[in-house]
C-alpha cells in the first residue's frame, strides 16, 4: 500500500491468517514449503484446510478428501493438530489484544479490530499499526496474515480476502459504492447459494443492480433479506466490534472411517461425544434448552433433529438420553458416515438440571455422573468410562468441537 486518500482515517480492520492450519504445520515443517499440504481426515474425512499451492490445484475447504486427492494425487496429508493450532491462535490473538481491547474473535484464526482512539496510544494510524502488526506474526509466530481495512465490519471483511495470501487491503468511504457495484451479488453477506439462485432468477447478478432498486421494492419482494441487500449494497454497515460473543451452541461431531448404520455402531459414540459436550459446558459455566442431532448419510446428506427440553441441561446423561431417543428413529438402515450432538440456545447454568420429580432416578445419575467428573479431573477423562464407551473400537477421527 502506497497511497489511499482515507489511509489516515480508517479503523475497523478484519485479520485473517492464511491457511491457518496448514500454514500452522509448513511452520513446523520447513521440507513441505513448497508442498501442497492438506489438513484432514483420512480418505472418508474432509478438507479442514488446503494451503495455497493445493488450493492451485483445485483443492478448497469442506471437500471431501476423495475429491481432494484426486485433484491433488501428490498432496502431503497431515491429520489436525487441534491443541497446537489453539496455542498459535492464542499467540495471534494476545498481539492483537495488543493493539486494541476492541478485539471480536470470529474464529480460532480470525478477528474484527476497532482501533478507533489507538493513535494516541501508538502514536501512528491504524494503518501503519496493522502493518507492522501482519510483519510481527509473520518473523514471530512464522505464519502470514491478511489484513482488511475499511469503515465498517462488513468492507474490512470483504477486503481481507481480496489480496491473500498476506494481503493488506483498503475500502474507503469514497470507493465502496462504485467498488461494490462490480461485484456479484454473492458477496454480500448472507447471501448464501439458495438465495443467490432466487436473485439471479430475478434477474438480479450484480451488487450494482441491486444499488439501483428503490428499498421499498427489496422489501417486498426479499422480506427483511431485502434490506440487508439494500444497506450492505450501498456500504452502510453499523454493526459495532464486540469484545465479547456470546455462545449460542457446543457441540461434538465425528467423521466415520467406514459408512455405519446399526446402534451397537452408533450409541457408543453418541454417547462419547455428550460427554466431551457436557464436559466443556461445566467448564463454561453454561447450560441449554435445546439438543440437536446431526447425521450425514453416505451420499452426504445431513440430517438434523432437535428437542427443547423444559429445563436447561449440562448433563452428560441427559444429552445423551435425549439425543438416543432422536436417533432411535432414524435407525431405519440408512447409512452414515458422519454422527454429531450438540446443545443450543444456551445461558447460565443456574437453573440447569433441576431435581426431577417423575424420574427418581434422574438425581442418581447427576450425583454419579458428578462423581465421575472428580474422578476424571483428578485421574483423566480415561479414568472413567461407562459401559456405553467402554473398549469403543474408534472405527472414526477424533471428533471436532464447536461453539459458536
Amino acid at each position: 500500500m502506497l497511497r489511499h486518500d482515507e489511509l489516515a482515517t480508517l479503523s475497523v480492520a478484519h485479520i485473517d491468517c492464511d491457511a491457518f492450519y496448514a500454514s500452522v504445520e509448513k511452520r513446523d515443517r520447513p521440507e513441505l514449503r513448497d508442498r501442497p499440504v492438506i489438513v484432514g481426515g483420512g480418505k472418508r474425512g474432509v478438507v479442514s484446510t488446503a494451503c495455497y499451492v493445493a488450493r492451485i490445484r483445485g483443492v478448497r475447504s469442506a471437500m471431501p478428501m476423495f475429491k481432494a486427492l484426486a485433484a491433488c494425487p501428490d498432496a502431503v496429508i497431515i491429520k489436525p493438530d487441534m491443541e497446537k493450532y489453539v496455542r498459535v491462535g492464542r499467540q495471534v490473538r494476545a498481539m492483537m489484544e495488543a493493539l486494541t481491547p476492541l478485539v471480536e474473535p470470529v474464529s480460532i484464526d480470525e478477528a474484527f479490530l476497532d482501533l478507533s482512539g489507538t493513535e494516541a496510544m501508538h502514536g501512528r494510524p491504524p494503518s501503519l499499526v496493522l502493518a507492522d502488526f501482519a510483519r510481527r506474526v509473520e518473523t514471530e509466530i512464522g505464519i502470514t496474515v491478511s489484513v482488511g481495512l475499511s469503515y465498517c465490519k462488513f468492507l474490512a471483511k470483504v477486503a481481507s480476502d481480496l489480496g491473500k495470501p498476506r494481503g493488506f487491503s483498503v475500502i474507503g468511504r469514497a470507493e465502496a459504492q462504485t467498488f461494490l457495484a462490480g461485484q456479484p451479488v454473492g458477496l454480500i453477506w448472507g447471501v448464501g447459494k439458495a438465495f443467490q439462485a432466487t436473485l439471479e432468477r430475478d434477474g438480479i447478478r450484480m451488487i450494482g443492480q441491486i444499488q439501483a432498486m428503490e428499498r421499498g421494492d427489496l422489501l417486498r419482494r426479499y422480506g427483511t433479506m431485502g434490506d440487508r441487500l439494500h444497506f450492505l449494497s450501498h456500504g452502510i454497515d453499523d454493526r459495532k466490534v464486540k469484545v465479547e460473543r456470546e455462545a449460542k451452541s457446543a457441540s461434538a461431531e465425528m467423521t466415520f472411517d467406514a459408512d455405519l448404520s446399526s446402534a451397537s455402531d452408533l450409541v457408543p459414540v453418541l454417547r462419547a461425544l455428550s460427554e466431551q459436550v457436557s464436559a466443556r459446558m461445566k467448564k463454561s459455566g453454561v447450560a441449554g434448552h435445546t439438543v440437536v442431532l446431526k447425521l450425514k448419510t453416505a451420499d452426504f446428506r445431513i440430517r438434523t433433529r432437535n428437542q427443547r427440553l423444559a429445563d436447561p441441561t449440562r448433563l452428560a446423561d441427559r444429552i445423551f438420553q435425549t439425543g438416543l431417543s432422536l436417533l432411535e428413529r432414524e435407525l431405519d438402515g440408512t447409512r452414515y458416515r458422519l454422527l454429531g450432538i450438540g446443545v443450543t440456545d444456551l445461558t447460565d447454568a443456574d437453573r440447569a438440571d433441576p431435581f426431577d420429580l417423575i424420574d427418581e432416578n434422574a438425581r442418581k445419575r447427576a450425583m454419579a455422573e458428578g462423581a465421575i467428573d472428580r474422578l476424571r479431573d483428578r485421574f483423566g477423562v480415561k479414568a472413567v468410562e461407562t459401559g456405553y464407551t467402554f473398549g469403543r473400537s474408534g472405527r472414526g477421527r477424533p471428533p471436532r468441537e464447536h461453539r459458536d
